[in-house]
């Protein structure tokens, strides 16, 4: 099964997107965006991002967790993952955004 990106409305009214794996799990998640077009702009710049390997920076939280962000060739992050359990588990993780990103279909949640 192919990855997807959701798409809805947050509950304090932004837009924002997840991008999902084939089996459902959330691999990256967006920043808030005011407006859909520039949601969807956003998604757009995972799908060509995605694959280059030198956007993702990986990090590591407080607590020690690793975690990596997206950022678009202006340097602006785009999204960031979940905390993972070690360095393994987060180099999945972007292997999974560099599968599925680029051509992962949109689920649009934000029209009733």
């Amino acid at each position: 099964m192919a990855g997807k990106f959701d798409l809805k409305v947050s509950a304090s009214g932004k837009y924002v997107f997840n991008l999902k794996s084939g089996n459902g799990q959330i691999i990256l998640n967006s920043q808030q965006y005011g407006s859909k077009s520039a949601a969807e702009d956003g998604i757009a710049s995972v799908r060509k991002n995605a694959g280059d390997d030198s956007r993702y920076e990986r990090k590591e939280s407080r607590s020690g967790e690793p975690y990596f962000v997206l950022k678009a060739a202006n340097g602006q992050v785009i999204g960031t993952s979940e905390m993972y359990s070690g360095n393994a588990a987060m180099e999945n993780g972007i292997e999974s955004v560099k599968t599925n990103g680029p051509s992962a279909d949109i689920a649009d949640s934000t029209e009733a």
